[in-house]
């Protein structure tokens, strides 16, 4: 596990992540180069694509304040 993406999967797990697991969607973080992290989102949201774009769209910006070396989320099946 690279250094970027222990400290991406930490600020979605300890800071940004915790109000979607109390609406039981989950994250997961596949990968981290060249600016993008690579997520697969689990539980309520895995099956509904306006939610997927939601809820990536919300983490982009928690997430560039916490790991600013991250400029896009991509949610991968």
């Amino acid at each position: 596990m690279t250094d970027l993406k222990a400290r991406v999967e930490s600020a979605l797990k300890d800071d940004i992540a915790p109000a979607l697991l109390l609406d039981g969607a989950e994250i997961e973080v596949l990968d981290v180069s060249d600016g993008v992290a690579r997520v697969r989102l689990g539980g309520v949201c895995a099956g509904c694509p306006a939610t997927i774009m939601t809820v990536i769209t919300s983490l982009e910006d928690e997430l560039r304040k916490k790991v600013p070396e991250v400029e896009v989320i991509e949610a991968v099946p």
